[in-house]
């Protein structure tokens, strides 16, 4: 919205807006700018104050912003629909393993990868066991590989989907490998037809996963996957009528998001109401609600919903509104130098891996980490760890880099997790820094800390 302002003023500024799955009609609508007017009087007075540019009028018709697709070399992919009902006795999983026989025919049939879309981490592990079960019986296709690919992986694990192979492969993918990555030698994808989506609950002002079908845009960029190469064959776990009932577009994040952050950052801008303020997709009118009553909450807003002190501070920190007004309250209370350290491992996922085949390794390297307390003192616990161990816990030299980083996977710690944790940090001292605020040398005490974090 603020772009779109932005543009009539500065025709010097070209705006490019890139997706493989947008609505790019709805974008190009948005950014629709004036054809001129053929009475130029007309337009000199629009341009002095007199006209709105984004609704015709005296600048003439709006023309929408030009639409550009590259299509990438492709072959052909052939969508075949295999629905199953979910009873005791069959399952996704079954209904994965049948695809796979389909595909590959028992190891008769072509050769090619296999790319399995399922929603999410617990989805793929049960489906692996399936399948290396499942393979293991058929003795052309028992030395198949079949290889997960999630987030919480570690790099090594992740870098095994790129590594040379010279055997058929199945791997298993969140919806990662639909758009963030390119998955090499794809020749087959089963779509389960569901994925992951990050939703905010009004009830419980919290952000959820929830596993939800996925949009035909989705659909059709999966089975895009499987064409790269040579003819594929895409095949859905769910029905044409299904397929047909699904929403064309995923729906954007500004609908299914806290928008706390949002009216802070509107509010500090001076870019006026919320409620009025030309969004591409406008929010609804309860999360507009919702999203004042989480900053009155904080004591961001005052009554009439303008900002107060805290709230203009909070502004001015790039973090989420809730983080912010932890680190706040840790500065008040003396807990800071602790508060910064769980803000910013709040920002990221999980640096402690488990890989499938290690788990109870994992655990039993893990446990040093957990304190009976809280996760939020077991937290520092693993920092303090990772700032020991690169001093060399008390050695008389430091370990290397190299050294360093092969400590944290013997113990299951994810070394690029680690490196983004302390870039975050890192951002969060120069914040503090910036703001002149006290960093706590004396630890602080275990009221101190929760009394922080409930403050968000």
């Amino acid at each position: 919205g603020y772009l779109r302002q932005l543009l009539p003023r500065r025709p010097d500024l070209k705006l490019v807006v890139t997706s493989a799955t947008i609505d790019a009609q709805r974008f190009a609508d948005y950014f629709a700018r004036p054809a001129p007017a053929p009475d130029r009087s007309k337009q000199r007075q629009a341009s002095s104050g007199g006209g709105d540019p984004q609704s015709g009028g005296a600048w003439g018709p709006l023309i929408p912003a030009p639409v550009i697709q590259v299509s990438g070399r492709t072959f052909p992919v052939e969508v075949r629909y295999r629905p199953f009902e979910e009873s005791r006795d069959y399952d996704l999983n079954s209904a994965i393993t049948d695809a796979v026989d389909e595909l590959w025919r028992g190891g008769a049939g072509p050769g090619g990868d296999i790319l399995v879309f399922l929603p999410g981490e617990r989805e793929i592990r049960e489906a692996a066991d399936h399948l290396r079960k499942h393979l293991s019986h058929q003795p052309v296709l028992r030395s198949a590989e079949v290889l997960p690919l999630f987030a919480r992986l570690s790099q090594a694990e992740q870098d095994r989907i790129f590594q040379d192979h010279s055997g058929r492969r199945i791997v298993l993918s969140t919806n990662v490998a639909e758009t963030s990555l390119t998955v090499p030698g794809i020749r087959f994808v089963i779509d389960a037809g569901t994925a992951r989506v990050k939703r905010y609950s009004f009830r419980q002002k919290v952000e959820q996963l929830m596993v939800e079908p996925i949009s035909q845009a989705a659909a059709n960029q999966r089975a895009g996957r499987c064409g790269r190469v040579a003819d594929g064959i895409c095949i859905r776990l769910y029905d044409e009528a299904g397929f047909n009932g699904r929403p064309k577009f995923t729906d954007p994040e500004i609908l299914r998001s806290s928008l706390a952050g949002v009216i802070l950052r509107m509010k500090s801008l001076r870019l006026g109401a919320v409620e009025e303020f030309a969004f591409i997709e406008p929010p609804q009118k309860r999360a507009i609600v919702d999203g004042y009553q989480l900053l009155s909450e904080l004591g961001a807003v005052d009554e009439a919903n303008d900002l107060t002190r805290i709230g203009q501070t909070l502004s001015r920190l790039p973090l989420d509104p809730r983080v912010g007004r932890m680190i706040l309250e840790a500065q008040q209370r003396g807990a800071l130098d602790e508060v910064m350290v769980i803000a910013s491992a709040l920002s990221l996922q999980d640096v402690r891996d488990r890989p499938m085949d290690k788990q109870a390794q994992a655990d039993q390297a893990h446990a040093k980490f957990d304190d009976e307390k809280s996760e939020f003192s077991g937290t520092l616990k693993l920092w303090k760890w990772l700032e020991d161990s690169k001093g060399g816990h008390g050695k008389d030299h430091k370990l290397s880099h190299r050294q360093y980083e092969n400590l944290l996977r013997e113990n299951f710690i994810n070394v690029r997790r680690v490196r983004e944790w302390r870039d975050i940090h890192t951002q969060l001292h120069t914040v503090v820094a910036e703001h002149k605020w006290q960093i706590n040398t004396a630890p602080a005490s275990y009221e101190q800390l929760h009394l922080s974090m409930l403050a968000g």
